[in-house]
């Protein structure tokens, strides 16, 4: 299975902000991680490849977010949220496109905003992550991988998930696998690889995608269970035959 992704921009409309509630709401912090749930935000809209530019008015962190009001031509200005970084009032910034939302409430910040783009954050590294983000089928891990089954009620291999998918869709479903590669942070998940030497890998069924809270460590054998969603599409270039969704991942 070739997992794609792909990002997308669109041109914001203006969110006009009168400068003495920004100022205020610069003064806003939180502690807690910040979350996307889907209830909170409209689906992403998709949008053509090209880097945002633009001056930052505004920025302040939360929730492990750092979000920036940038002003772009015409004085133009939309919000943007990447992981937290450092950035300047004044510093013109070039920020990977992401995913738009509308009328997405930030619990840390108690604020709404109209529209904000989530993106990976800054061309140049947000582009690192991305090399990694693709595992294509023909992916073959150095050492072979042969980890037994999980023991228990809705306990799966990789290639019978992949194989009753349809049945398994909305179900929860137990696998014990190898960890072969994390991407940490995305849309506020990490991403988890796992193999335990069942599928095929010409045809992408041994390898399967986690998402989670939890960050395991590559070459970790673990033991994940989650919810199951068959022909998954978030809308934001995140495209799986199978995923397993907010799962707990545990160190076996």
């Amino acid at each position: 299975m070739k997992h794609l992704l792909k990002l997308f921009f669109v041109f914001l409309t203006v969110i006009p902000f009168i400068f003495s509630f920004s100022a205020c709401s610069n003064k806003e912090k939180g502690n807690k991680k910040e979350s996307v749930p889907e209830k909170e935000a409209s689906k992403s809209v998709p949008s053509p490849v090209k880097p945002i530019t633009g001056k930052v008015k505004e920025t302040f962190n939360s929730g492990g977010y750092t979000y920036i009001n940038l002003e772009q031509e015409e004085g133009k200005t939309l919000w943007i949220a990447v992981p937290e970084m450092k950035v300047k009032e004044g510093e013109t910034v070039n920020l990977m496109p992401g995913t738009e939302m509308h009328n997405f409430t930030s619990k840390t910040l108690n604020r709404t905003f109209e529209k904000i783009i989530f993106s990976l954050g800054p061309v140049g590294e947000a582009e690192k992550l991305m090399q990694g983000t693709e595992r294509k089928a023909t992916d073959i891990p150095e050492e072979p991988i042969k980890v037994e089954k999980a023991k228990g009620k809705n306990a799966y291999t990789v290639a019978e998930i992949y194989e009753k998918r349809k049945e398994l869709n909305n179900k929860t479903v137990k696998v014990r696998a190898k960890v072969v590669k994390v991407l940490s942070n995305i849309m506020a998940k990490n991403w988890v690889h796992l193999q335990d030497g069942t599928g095929d890998s010409s045809e992408g069924t041994n390898d399967l995608v986690v998402t989670t809270k939890d960050l395991p460590q590559t070459g970790d054998i673990v033991i994940a269970e989650g919810v199951a969603a068959s022909d998954k599409d978030f809308g934001s270039g995140y495209e799986y035959k199978v995923i397993v969704e907010d799962a707990k991942v545990r160190k076996d």
